[in-house]
């Protein structure tokens, strides 16, 4: 937990820090929190996910204020935005691309931390947390893709949530609740407004204590190591790391705003622009691109209730990863074997993102479920043997010492000579 010395000069701030010490835990939190001095660029999507989640809110409320939620008049209100309220094409862009972003963003938030094992002991909670954060997002952005009412929203919630009757015993009943009804229809889209609008104020909740649980054990940095309690391995979070935060979100509006300006319909489906038609069922109904991957595993068990439990493992499976991965070494930088195998889950996911999207046939079927099948293998096998048989190389007593020795076997070096 990091501690500040900082105290107001104003009378008022006095006055008011004394009542409700809020100037002392943003100085101590925000702007002197001890940060490790290695921070890469990587570490910089912390807070354009912050960014990311604030600017989802303000622009949904925007647009909850112009949009009706009733299946008859849905698609046409979403137009009225587009055409006739005051930079809300602008507003209604932001926010769909927004979503786009935000998961692209903690995606690589996500393989960041599985590149550095920023999951592993004493940060466990912050790992589970963040999971949680990510099962919520899936949450808001699927019932969020179904507000606009056209025919990919229409199909997709069918999809989707046909599955729930695949569960024994509660199935239907969980199906019936989310439709309101029978079928898909009108009660279907005024409670996923609903909860579309409520889950992003749940998500910050969660964010509040990720940041929280975070600042309990501090950073992780790209060595993987404790830092010295003498503070020589940290810098104060203001303006070191807010500096190099705000670059990399500059960088990052400028291509979330190449998206909105210049293609904002690329990550989109153009049966979206058809109104939702109960009897005309798409050619190929598939959900958003950073629900693919997920979607390729549900659709390569022939089984729907198999299907289901596959598909929810995927993401569950995630949060066991602290005690998955055996191996004593957080980061991959000296694990090299884990590091190969870590870029062919990278481009595991990939493959089954892109299968994902593909019609359900032919070698696509095959290609997908040898996809799934590593997908597991790779947490439930590779990862927990791994810690067992892989030889890592020397890991820094300091994270310092791979800058003044030029290499990271100084720690190695130092005790050799110890034992000579």
């Amino acid at each position: 937990m990091s501690e500040t010395n900082y105290k107001p000069t104003s009378s008022f701030g006095k006055w008011f820090d004394e009542r409700l010490p809020l100037l002392t835990l943003f100085n101590g939190h925000l702007m002197q929190y001890p940060t490790p001095k290695n921070l890469n660029y990587w570490w910089t999507f912390g807070g354009i996910l912050t960014f990311c989640l604030m600017t989802q809110i303000i622009t949904g409320i925007v647009l909850a204020m112009h949009y009706t939620a009733h299946a008859d008049m849905a698609f046409s209100s979403v137009e009225h935005i587009m055409r006739d309220v005051n930079y809300g094409w602008l507003i209604r862009y932001i926010h769909a691309n927004g979503a786009s972003m935000f998961f692209l963003a903690v995606y690589i938030h996500i393989f960041r931390a599985l590149f550095y094992g920023s999951y592993k002991s004493p940060r466990e909670v912050i790992w589970i947390l963040g999971i949680f954060i990510y099962i919520l997002m899936m949450a808001a952005a699927f019932m969020g893709y179904v507000l606009p009412w056209g025919q990919m929203s229409f199909w997709g919630a069918t999809v989707i949530t046909n599955l729930f009757s695949a569960i024994p015993l509660v199935g239907e009943s969980i199906t019936q609740w989310l439709w309101g009804g029978y079928s898909v229809d009108n009660p279907t889209l005024t409670r996923f407004f609903s909860l579309h609008y409520l889950i992003p104020f749940l998500i910050l909740g969660l964010v509040v204590l990720h940041i929280w649980a975070l600042h309990v054990p501090g950073n992780n940095n790209p060595v993987g190591i404790d830092l010295k309690k003498d503070g020589s391995d940290t810098v104060p979070f203001h303006p070191y790391i807010v500096i190099k935060d705000l670059f990399a979100l500059v960088i990052f509006m400028i291509i979330f705003a190449g998206f909105v300006f210049y293609a904002p319909n690329v990550l989109g489906h153009s049966d979206n622009y058809i109104p939702a038609d109960p009897l005309i069922t798409p050619a190929h109904i598939v959900p958003e691109w950073y629900l693919l991957p997920f979607y390729a595993i549900l659709r390569s068990v022939p089984d729907k209730l198999g299907g289901v439990i596959l598909m929810f493992s995927a993401i569950l499976i995630l949060a066991a990863l602290p005690w998955l991965d055996t191996s004593k070494v957080r980061s991959a930088v000296f694990r090299p074997i884990y590091k190969q195998f870590f870029w062919i889950l990278v481009l595991d996911v990939l493959i089954l993102g892109y299968i994902g999207a593909m019609p359900a046939e032919g070698a696509y079927v095959a290609i997908g479920r040898v996809a799934t099948v590593y997908y597991f293998a790779h947490f439930l096998i590779i990862m927990p043997v791994l810690g067992f048989v892989e030889k890592t190389k020397p890991v820094p007593l300091s994270i310092a010492d791979p800058i003044i020795s030029g290499s990271g076997n100084l720690a190695a070096a130092k005790k050799d000579k110890n034992l000579n």
